[in-house]
C-alpha cells in the first residue's frame, strides 16, 4: 500500500470555456482532440503559436456544460488574451475562475501502480476529479468549487513539503512544467514530449501551429529531447550541460541530484555528460519512445 498525500495546487487557476460553439472554437486552436473531453475523461493540451512553439498549456475537462482549463496561475491573463484574440464572432464566453474553484492532486508517492487510466474522469455535484492524463503515477487531480464556509489554510511546512513529493515525483517521471521545462516561444511539442505525454492528436483537424508538428513527427526531425536525469552535486537550473567541448544541453528543473534537461539526441548516450563540473547520468522514461 503506497502512501498518499494531498496536495492544495496554489500555482493552479481555472479558465472557463462556455458558450454554444465552445468545442468548436477550441478544436481549432489546441494540440488536442477537445471530443475526447467526456464527463468520463479528461484531456492534457496546449496552445501554440503559429510557428509552433509552445504558449501555454493545461488541463480540459467537463463540468456543467462548460470546459475548464485547469493552468499555472500566471498563464491566465495571458491565455485568455489569446483566446478572446481568436474568438472573433463565435458564441463563446471565456472567464478567469480562480476564486471560483480550488485545484488539488491526491499523489501516491509510494507506489508504481498504473492501473488506473490516465484521463479518466469523475465529476460530483462541486467537483471534476480525473487522473492525470500525462502519466497515472501523478496521482488524481480534482477541481472544485470553493465553499467559503469551509475554507482553511494548510500548515505552510505541510504544504511545502507535500509539494517537494509531488515536484519530486514529476522529475523522476521526466514530466515538464510550465515555465522551468516549458519555455514559452522557444519549446517545441515533440521535442518536450507531449506527443508521448498524451498532448497531441495527429489524427484530429487543423489547429494553430498543427503544420510544423506533423512535419517535425512525419520527418523525424526531432534532434533533442527533454530526459530525466540524476547528478550527484550542486546543479542549477539554466547550467549549461557539455560532452567534451560539444554543448550537449541544459539543465532545467533540479532537485537534491534529480532533474529534467533538455539534450541533444546525438550526444547524449555517448560520452560524458558534464553540468558546471558535476557528471549528470541521463535516464529514459518508460513512456518515452526514443
Amino acid at each position: 500500500m503506497g502512501h498518499k498525500i494531498d496536495i492544495p495546487l496554489m500555482d493552479r487557476g481555472i479558465v472557463s470555456v462556455a458558450g454554444e460553439d465552445a468545442g468548436e472554437f477550441l478544436q481549432g486552436l489546441i494540440t488536442n482532440d477537445i471530443n475526447k473531453v467526456t464527463k468520463n475523461s479528461a484531456i492534457y493540451a496546449a496552445l501554440l503559436t503559429p510557428q509552433g512553439k509552445y504558449l501555454y498549456d493545461f488541463f480540459v475537462v467537463d463540468f456543467e456544460g462548460q470546459f475548464l482549463l485547469d493552468c499555472k496561475t500566471e498563464n491566465i491573463p495571458g491565455l485568455i488574451k489569446r483566446l478572446t484574440m481568436y474568438r472573433l464572432r463565435a458564441k463563446v464566453t471565456i472567464a478567469c475562475k480562480t476564486s471560483t474553484f480550488a485545484v488539488r492532486v491526491m499523489l501516491d508517492i509510494d507506489s508504481r501502480d498504473v492501473s488506473a487510466k490516465a484521463g479518466s474522469a469523475k465529476t460530483q455535484v462541486d467537483s471534476v476529479s480525473y487522473i492525470d492524463p500525462r502519466h497515472a503515477e501523478m496521482g488524481e487531480r480534482t477541481i472544485q468549487l470553493i465553499d467559503k464556509n469551509e475554507l482553511s489554510s494548510p500548515a505552510k511546512t505541510l504544504m511545502e513539503k507535500n509539494r517537494a513529493e509531488y515536484d519530486a515525483k514529476r522529475i523522476s517521471l521526466g514530466i515538464p512544467e510550465s515555465f522551468t521545462d516549458l519555455i514559452p516561444q522557444k519549446s517545441l511539442p515533440l521535442e518536450v514530449g507531449f506527443d508521448e505525454l498524451n498532448g497531441v492528436d495527429f489524427g484530429k483537424g487543423c489547429y494553430v501551429g498543427q503544420e510544423v508538428t506533423a512535419r517535425m513527427k512525419h520527418r523525424n526531425l526531432v534532434k533533442k529531447r527533454l530526459f530525466p536525469i540524476t547528478f550527484d552535486g550542486e546543479i542549477a537550473s539554466g547550467t549549461l550541460v557539455t560532452a567534451g567541448d560539444i554543448h550537449a544541453g541544459e539543465i532545467h528543473s533540479a532537485q537534491k541530484g534529480r532533474g529534467i534537461a533538455m539534450l541533444r539526441l546525438d550526444v547524449f548516450e555517448n560520452g560524458q555528460l558534464l553540468a558546471n563540473g558535476v557528471k549528470v547520468t541521463p535516464q529514459k522514461p518508460v513512456w518515452m519512445a526514443v
